[in-house]
């Protein structure tokens, strides 16, 4: 009976209970588009890595928030429909416990630096708009570069598990020196990029670039940098007003010219630290792999680039040169799936992606290696939400828990390896019990 309620116990103890879980809703509002994601995780693990996922992702119709400054009556319109779509996932018994963020990129921050006040009421009426619901709505702000760099940093580390580390029961202690190393994060957008990672020597020799962090025991120093206006969309906007010199542009279809095109938006004629990016701008040496995603991961997906190990760079050069090369009415029938909107500038994104990389960032052939492309981690979009959901909610401690529960299978194992120690000390027990006799004639 003994042996029986152990196992029992064992096989019971981690049984999925009724499900009792929290919801968190947070607004991603780009330069070019807006994006909802819904999280979900549950609520008695709210400080545990790895349990925040995503479950839906909704694309709103129609431009950035900041396109809507001159027709702010719209707002409540242009967020209906991803409002409503989250009112019917989230159940109707947690709305007002649920809380919805929104936060507003580069976009915005351009128009804030253009005209503070219409910013400001871009924000008032998006805030107006999202109140109406019976969630718990927690604001609508812009973040900064070094917010959404930071993010989308804490972002790809906690989903790939690289803050904490799993301990077995055998080592139940982790070893200091033995900690995952983080990856960078590589984000690019309409309006802005971030570049952000862990130098390998912790030296950051611009303040305004470093972040400190602690978390889950370990203190992490962080360099990151956003590029204002170096997102693709503002990135061929600068390129377009270099190469104006009619008021037509005729597009040639050779990359290599463009791609020359494309360089002289890096100034790399100067550097007031020991090494630099562009711009003057502090940039440590590049240090261990590097996940790149959004605008980085959407042109590569398009261009095949992210079905296996990330491309040689002249594999990927051979293949911008073919794409660039092709007349605009091939491509329209290769790829009459695709708005001519995109299909119209995915040269360009290409050969400014490998510019950025290459002579922005100064990846080489060794470092390039450690790129990889993602679109999504274990179902969640990788990009900054996350990671300020994750901020903002406190589920992201400071220190490693006390105690770390073991996983069910070693729980288990651990319960029936004890039983069957049960059972031989009762058989011994029950053979000294009834023969006596034959253990005191071994010791006579």
């Amino acid at each position: 009976m003994a042996v029986i309620s152990l196992i029992a116990v064992g096989l019971t103890q981690n049984k999925t209970l009724p499900e009792n879980v929290k919801y968190g809703i947070v607004l991603d509002a780009g330069s070019s588009h807006t994006s909802l994601y819904i999280y979900k995780w549950p609520a008695e693990k709210e400080n545990d890595t790895g349990v925040v996922r995503q479950i839906t992702e909704c694309k709103l119709r129609g431009p950035g928030i900041s396109r809507y400054a001159q027709k702010l009556s719209e707002i409540d319109i242009y967020l209906t429909a991803c409002m409503i779509r989250a009112t019917q996932v989230v159940p109707k018994s947690q709305h007002q416990e649920t809380p919805v963020y929104l936060g507003a990129t580069a976009g915005m921050r351009l128009l804030r630096i253009e005209n503070e006040q219409l910013a400001d009421k871009v924000l008032a009426a998006v805030a107006r708009s999202l109140s109406n619901y019976h969630f718990d709505f927690q604001g609508a702000r812009i973040i900064t570069g070094q917010e959404e760099g930071a993010y989308g940093w804490i972002t790809i580390n906690y989903l790939l598990g690289k803050f904490t580390q799993k301990l077995s029961w055998l080592n139940l202690k982790p070893n200091e020196d033995s900690a995952l190393e983080t990856y960078g994060a590589l984000d690019l957008g309409g309006a802005s990029t971030q570049i952000t990672f862990v130098p390998p020597n912790k030296k950051i020799e611009s303040p305004s670039n470093a972040l400190h962090f602690r978390l889950y025991g370990r203190d992490y120093s962080v360099y990151t940098h956003s590029f204002l206006c170096y997102g693709k969309d503002q990135a061929l906007r600068q390129k377009l007003a270099k190469d104006i010199q009619q008021f037509q542009i005729q597009g040639t279809g050779n990359y290599q010219q463009c791609r020359q095109s494309i360089l002289q938006l890096f100034n790399t004629s100067y550097c007031p630290y020991s090494h630099c990016s562009f711009n003057g701008i502090f940039l440590p040496p590049l240090h261990g792999d590097f996940g790149a995603f959004s605008a980085y991961y959407y042109v590569m997906e398009f261009l095949n680039f992210t079905s296996e190990e990330t491309p040689s760079q002249e594999k990927m050069t051979e293949t911008m040169e073919k794409f660039c090369s092709q007349p605009w009415e091939e491509l329209k029938t290769s790829f009459g799936d695709v708005k001519e909107k995109y299909l119209s500038e995915y040269c360009f994104s290409g050969a400014y992606i490998l510019s950025l990389l290459l002579s922005g960032y100064h990846f080489t052939a060794d470092s390039w290696k450690n790129i990889h492309f993602m679109g999504k981690i274990q179902s969640s979009n990788v990009g900054w939400t996350l990671g300020y959901m994750l901020n903002l909610t406190n589920m992201i401690p400071a220190e490693q828990p006390l105690s770390t529960p073991l996983s069910h299978s070693t729980y288990v194992f651990l319960m029936v390896l004890f039983s069957l120690i049960l059972v031989a000390v009762a058989i011994v027990g029950l053979f000294i019990f009834h023969k006596p006799s034959y253990f005191w004639k071994d010791m006579v």
